[in-house]
């Protein structure tokens, strides 16, 4: 993945994570509340917006370090974390779908290995 391209996502991820929250905080809050969900769904913003800072830190990093290809990687990892992580618990939330839970993990795994990735390519600097 290239450094245009992680810096774009980042931007596109940023907006949405503002978005998803704040319609959540405004607009679904009863409803989150009433299905006890609203905490559930708060974690899934949070870990989306927590790791779209990072990717857009692995944009800039990629932007003077082109080299660390690397980098790359880690930004499908935590591309993959956020939309099957907060994915899943966004559809948990709006649809009551418990099994989605099951795939939940998968997304947080995907956002360990991401950073330990990019513990790896730190070694190269």
């Amino acid at each position: 993945m290239t450094a245009k391209l992680i810096l774009q996502l980042a931007a596109l991820l940023g907006a949405l994570s503002v978005g998803i929250g704040a319609f959540a905080a405004h607009g679904l809050r009863k409803m989150l509340e009433a299905s006890g969900r609203f905490e559930t769904f708060e974690t899934a913003v949070c870990y989306q917006f927590f790791h779209t800072l990072a990717l857009l830190g692995i944009g800039l990093l990629l932007l003077l370090r082109p080299e660390l290809k690397s980098l790359g990687t880690v930004a499908w990892l935590w591309l993959g974390g956020i939309l099957i992580f907060s994915g899943s618990l966004y559809v948990l939330c709006l649809t009551g779908i418990t099994k989605l839970g099951a795939v939940t993990p998968i997304g947080g795994v995907l956002f360990i290995a991401g950073w330990i990735m990019l513990l790896l390519a730190a070694r190269q600097l």
